[in-house]
């Protein structure tokens, strides 16, 4: 058996993170990795391959809501040249994946693991017991109970399609969806039609409600349908395409469904009863330090049952990282605070979402205030010809805020604003003052327009 400190297992962006911070504090450390293209749904198939797709998305976007208004003709997409340009970045994570462990000193294991006891790791039939462990195994497109199901595409799938159809069908009203739809209906043919079905009253469940039905407005003007409280019966094979059968809202031919219903925690296999983790079909259970039932084992990323995104599986990363060093006598124990996280929905507009809606304000009766404004006339957006930027900041009795959300071009850098103002409990009459002298005019000078009303 292997001396490990640590051994890990999944080799994305959380895997990584653990990964390096451990080896540079001195550890001894190995990570696991049973894909034969390791680097993890991010770098693959995630957040930064489809960006390659959203930039191309919102260049085209912009350029037809300025038609007549500087551009005498919207660009035309090249799908096949965006799938080139990703590729030249995915296919080299792999093998950049392996050659940065190896020069870090730290061990990669190809092959499967799963727990023996609560101690013991076996990795293709060899033994390892490790004085700790870190799951990051991440999640797996979530498997859908429908007659036909084996006729869906990941959305691993929509970004290796060599061409891009006309008619598309996504399956679930959620963030793989709304995105996808959205590169859809700015990068395929001219003769498309775009249809999102959900099964619950709404999509976008975790987002704001009145944002989302302003998000959906922006997409029913670019083409892209939606319906909801719709039970998919069937999908069946038809010449070339597929034929999607519902229960009560009639059947629709297609050239592509896509599983847009999300990712579930990837946790097959390891046998996790055997190391006394308790999980859930949310993930694994962790406490606020990433510590799982077993003291020795750690969870972090998309396979805990805390938040999916990358950013968030990184931090947890570091905290569990930081725990282990801590339990060695190597400096102090860390924790993590989701209270203020922000989300992003690479749509055009992008949605941009921190803390809590306004629904769930009501639910818990908190008290709050609310800055509002929707369909904003400002200049930055006529400008662009962008006719649905929208806002709403959600603060309590003492100013701080408890939530925002953002429709505009350039919501990740307003919410990023927001959400350090939250995190560090400034309050919304000081963060006005604070942002008087940005760069103006611009999309953060417009951040005093909205918190204004909380200046009495």
């Amino acid at each position: 058996m292997d001396p490990y400190d640590v051994v890990i297992v999944g080799a994305g962006t959380a895997g990584q993170t653990a990964a390096y911070e451990l080896s540079a504090s001195g550890l001894t450390v190995a990570v696991v990795e049973k894909s034969d293209r390791p680097g993890g749904i991010c770098a693959l198939a995630g957040c930064q391959a489809k960006k390659w797709f959203y930039e191309v998305t919102e260049t085209i976007a912009r350029s037809r809501h300025l038609l007549g208004k500087g551009i005498a003709a919207a660009p035309e997409a090249d799908w096949p040249a965006i799938l080139e340009q990703k590729k030249r970045f995915t296919d080299r994570v792999p093998e950049g994946t392996v050659k940065g462990f190896k020069k870090a000193g730290i061990d990669f294991l190809a092959g499967a693991a799963k727990f023996k006891d609560d101690r013991t790791l076996v990795v293709d039939g060899r033994e390892i017991r490790p004085r700790f462990c870190i799951l990051a195994t991440g999640a797996a497109p979530m498997r859908l109970p429908i007659t036909g199901a084996e006729h869906i595409a990941t959305s691993d799938d929509f970004l290796d399609l060599k061409t891009l159809p006309g008619r598309i069908l996504f399956v679930g009203g959620g963030f793989i969806s709304f995105e996808f739809a959205h590169f859809a209906a700015r990068l395929g043919p001219q003769e498309r039609r775009i249809l999102i079905l959900e099964v619950a009253d709404r999509p976008l469940g975790p987002f704001d409600a009145e944002m989302v039905d302003l998000l959906v407005e922006a997409s029913a003007v670019e083409g892209i349908g939606l319906l909801t409280g719709v039970k998919i019966q069937s999908i069946a094979k038809k010449g070339a395409g597929f034929v999607v059968a519902t229960a009560a809202d009639g059947v629709f031919e297609v050239d592509l469904v896509v599983n847009g219903a999300g990712r579930v925690p990837q946790l097959a296999g390891l046998e996790l009863e055997a190391a006394g983790i308790t999980h859930s079909r949310r993930g694994i259970a962790v406490d606020v330090g990433m510590q799982t039932a077993n003291p020795k084992v750690f969870a972090v990323g998309d396979c805990a049952a805390s938040i999916q995104l990358a950013r968030v599986a990184d931090f947890e990363a570091h905290v569990a990282a930081r725990n282990i060093l801590a339990a060695l006598g190597r400096g102090a124990a860390a924790t993590i605070d989701y209270g203020a996280v922000p989300a992003l929905l690479f749509t055009y507009p992008q949605y941009g979402m921190l803390g809590r809606t306004e629904a769930a304000l009501k639910d818990e009766g908190i008290s709050y205030r609310k800055s509002f404004g929707k369909h904003l006339g400002w200049p930055t957006y006529t400008r662009i010809g962008m006719a649905h930027a929208a806002y709403k900041i959600l603060v309590g009795p003492d100013k701080k805020i408890l939530g925002a959300h953002i429709l505009s071009d350039n919501a990740s850098g307003l919410i990023n604003t927001l959400c350090l103002a939250m995190r560090h409990g400034i309050p919304a009459d000081a963060l006005y003052w604070e942002n008087i002298m940005s760069p103006y005019p611009s999309r953060e000078s417009d951040l005093i327009y909205m918190l204004k009303p909380f200046l009495d």
